[in-house]
């Protein structure tokens, strides 16, 4: 079935249809973060939407009886934070030039690096040609709305494909994940680390359990209300101490810990039954990953970081089977800690051809530095025998 006639629309917010509408576009591998639910707490409790620099845009595509048969996720942004894709450079370009680039069209998850779908499609429809009118009537926002630009962050492999037909421009990022190769415990996964990595992972484990540190380890379906209250506390601190302020509030953090309890996952380290940090793990058993999402700490100790960000989370992987971690955007120092770079990419379209082609130039210089950047990282891979993905 083809979807003509269609119409395409843009919803002011998420709750301008269903749950079970929106769900119902979801394929069993688009993971947690392209859930209704996930999409509409960020917007209910005001971390998107309203004066956050986020406009919720989400874009639909419709067939003739109003039902919504595909989806893309959609903002305007009016600066580039909480994106990690860094085009700081390019909106200074636009103003040297006495030309706005806020606002642009962002397809994203806030404040979440992480692959997944960003062009939703009924399985009931050609799913080709609703990607097709996607993308075009995104193109079409842009112009109509005289915005700089249009970006789709970190989108499956499948959707590149139409999004460099419709001249997107590909842009390489290093993210560093972790592979489970079905270790039976940590000691395994140490087992088929370098020496020199393994030695070091042995002194920072030691270093905390000399701070007579306990860790527990909290389904999303028995934390309580206090333990994501702690959790918010420490996640609160390290924007503090980096002299920031959270994307996140408590209330998004608790609501989301009630709607879906099942893709969360808490670690809290105690000493002398006082609890002094926590992280975060976002789960998918459905594709066997696990996000590391967030840590943070009300006493410093030294390599708890490690401990808990890391090794405690390894272990909770190795546990249950789950086959990827991963550790999110940046970070060199998680190779030490058996995590490898993976290539992934975004997709960009600048509306003035004269800077789309200065953009062009600029993707393929950097092109060609990534892939310097990641024979680099294959040179300190932590393992005794891989291969980076990509």
């Amino acid at each position: 079935m083809n979807p003509d006639p269609f119409q395409l629309r843009v919803l002011k917010s998420i709750s301008d249809v269903e749950e079970h509408q929106w769900n119902a576009l979801l394929s069993p591998d688009s993971g947690p973060f392209l859930k209704y639910a996930f999409l509409h707490t960020l917007e209910k409790t005001g971390c998107v939407g309203r004066n956050t620099g986020w406009q919720v845009a989400h874009l639909i595509v419709e067939n003739a009886q109003a039902e919504l048969i595909g989806a893309m996720p959609l903002y305007l942004k009016q600066h580039s934070y909480g994106e990690f894709v860094f085009d700081w450079a390019w909106a200074q370009a636009y103003e040297q030039n006495n030309l706005p680039y806020y606002p642009k069209a962002l397809s994203a998850i806030p404040f979440t690096p992480v692959r997944g779908a960003r062009l939703l499609a009924s399985g009931r429809y050609d799913e080709a040609s609703i990607r097709e009118v996607l993308v075009t009537g995104l193109k079409t926002l842009v112009n109509q709305n005289q915005l700089s630009s249009a970006h789709v962050l970190f989108p499956e492999l499948s959707e590149l494909e139409e999004l460099q037909k419709q001249g997107f421009m590909l842009r390489d990022s290093v993210q560093f994940h972790w592979h489970n190769r079905d270790y039976q415990d940590f000691e395994q996964f140490l087992s088929a680390l370098t020496m020199k990595r393994r030695k070091n992972i042995r002194r920072e484990r030691t270093e905390v359990r000399n701070s007579q540190m306990a860790y527990r380890h909290i389904p999303g379906s028995t934390a309580s209300a206090e333990d994501w209250s702690f959790f918010y506390r420490c996640y609160e601190n390290t924007y503090a101490e980096h002299h920031s302020s959270p994307y996140l509030t408590e209330e998004c953090f608790q609501l989301l810990g009630q709607a879906m309890p099942e893709n969360f996952h808490l670690i809290i380290a105690s000493r002398n039954e006082k609890p002094v940090a926590s992280s975060l793990l976002v789960i998918d058993r459905l594709t066997s990953k696990a996000y590391g999402r967030y840590w943070g700490a009300i006493e410093y100790i030294p390599c708890l970081h490690f401990e808990l960000a890391y090794y405690q989370s390894i272990e909770y992987c190795i546990k249950e089977g789950i086959q990827t971690l991963e550790g999110g955007a940046q970070g060199e120092h998680k190779m030490a800690r058996g995590f490898l770079p993976t290539t992934i990419q975004s997709a960009h379209w600048i509306e003035d051809p004269g800077f789309s082609k200065a953009v062009k130039r600029f993707l393929d210089r950097e092109h060609e530095g990534m892939a310097a950047y990641v024979d680099e990282l294959e040179q300190h891979i932590p393992l005794k025998s891989t291969k980076v993905l990509s």
